[in-house]
Formats: C-alpha cells, structure tokens, sequence
C-alpha cells in the first residue's frame, strides 16, 4: 500500500507492506542506495517507512534481504527499466 499525505509544503509517502522479512525501498530520490529507507516492522505487523518527497516523477523498487527486487502493484504505474526488467512509478503533486 502506498499513501500520500500533504504537510508542511512536502508529500509524505508512506511505503507499506505485510512481509516476512527486511525491506528497503530504493528509488531515484536515494540514488538506489539499499537500507537508506528501510521498512520497519509495526505492531500491527505490516511493514513500513515514511519519505517526505518532492513533486515529480519518482522511480522505485523494493528490495528484499537477500537482493531480491520485487514492485509495488500500487505504484502509479510499472515500466521497464531499461536493464531487462521493471520499475514503479510514483506521481507525486
């Protein structure tokens, strides 16, 4: 699930999902880099971490311990990456 809420000027989007294991989310606002935006567990169960974003067009992934990169089904929309695989898409007003 992915949220968006106005404050202070900025959008805060927050990344959430149910899984059993580390998470972070990488995107062209933390230049790729792994466990700058890590998920961290809740006590509901879920998983989730807040970034405050600029408007614009932001692409993203996850990645799962282990190296695997997986989408967000509820991304704005998924496109290729141009290395043989996908990305989402966040719009962000």
């Amino acid at each position: 699930m992915i949220k968006r809420q106005r404050k202070a000027g900025q959008v805060q989007v927050t990344f959430s999902l149910e899984t059993d294991r580390p998470v972070s989310v990488v995107g062209d606002f933390n230049d790729w880099t792994p466990m700058v935006h890590p998920l961290k567990k809740r006590s509901n169960g879920k998983w989730s971490v807040t970034i405050p974003l600029p408007a614009g067009r932001h692409s993203f992934r996850y990645l799962a311990d282990g190296g695997e990169f997986f989408d967000d089904p509820d991304a704005d929309e998924i496109e290729d990456n141009g290395m043989g695989d996908t990305h989402g898409v966040l719009v962000v007003d």
